[in-house]
């Protein structure tokens, strides 16, 4: 097998739905703006998930993904903490940062599984997904084109589903919906890549009033 076959499949285990994170139990706000009306078909979710993955994770999530990516990359541990720092402090509600900080402890958990022992020292502290999902692609020799390219996929994933269980929307549904996606991955990841410092940001002012309301919804599927 080739190293870059390797790194492939790497990555697949690393975006695939049966990694044990508990990614699935969150809705980044999508479920209160279902419950309030603001997303109620299938084009109403795929100009959400698309505003997000456009003016959220590819300028923010990603470019600070780079930067971790390349600070594991050349075993720069500050970098790595003041990415780690810096993404969190940027998540605008409460629910949103409990929620990086479960996912980016439980991949910690999953990469000791791993043979990975750098993530031993993020199991108490406050990890981003990100920055352990850099770190395990870094040592997996996995390309950081591809590792941004693999995160947004996931992320796309599982919002796709969680859009199906709360529209409610059918399977072929949610399968136009991540075509649909996929097509504009490629110039995110790009774009993403090309930002500098000073224009890492997020607006996604929905999401975060969603999420926001979401902490006191009477009734709930998801963590957030």
């Amino acid at each position: 097998m080739t190293p870059d076959a390797h790194a492939l499949l790497r990555l697949c285990q690393l975006v695939s739905p049966a990694l044990p994170v508990g990614a699935y139990a969150y809705s980044q706000g999508l479920e209160y703006a279902v419950h309030a009306g603001w997303v109620t078909d299938e084009a109403g979710a795929l100009d959400w998930l698309q505003g997000l993955s456009r003016h959220a994770i590819g300028t923010l999530d990603l470019p600070i993904l780079s930067r971790l990516h390349q600070a594991w990359s050349r075993d720069d541990l500050p970098e790595v903490r003041r990415w780690n720092a810096q993404l969190l402090a940027s998540r605008e509600t409460c629910e949103l940062r409990a929620e990086d900080i479960h996912l980016g402890r439980s991949l910690a958990r999953v990469l000791l599984e791993l043979n990975l022992s750098e993530a031993d020292g993020w199991l108490e502290a406050d990890a981003s997904f990100a920055g352990l999902f850099a770190l395990a692609t870094a040592r997996w020799h996995i390309s950081e084109t591809d590792a941004l390219s693999g995160y947004l996929w996931t992320w796309s994933e599982n919002q796709v589903l969680a859009a199906v269980k709360l529209v409610p929307l059918g399977q072929s549904a949610g399968q136009r919906m991540l075509h649909r996606l996929i097509e504009s991955m490629p110039q995110i990841v790009e774009r993403a890549q090309r930002l500098g410092d000073d224009e890492i940001c997020i607006s996604a002012v929905s999401q975060a009033l969603a999420s926001s309301l979401h902490e006191s919804q009477y009734t709930r599927l998801f963590r957030s």
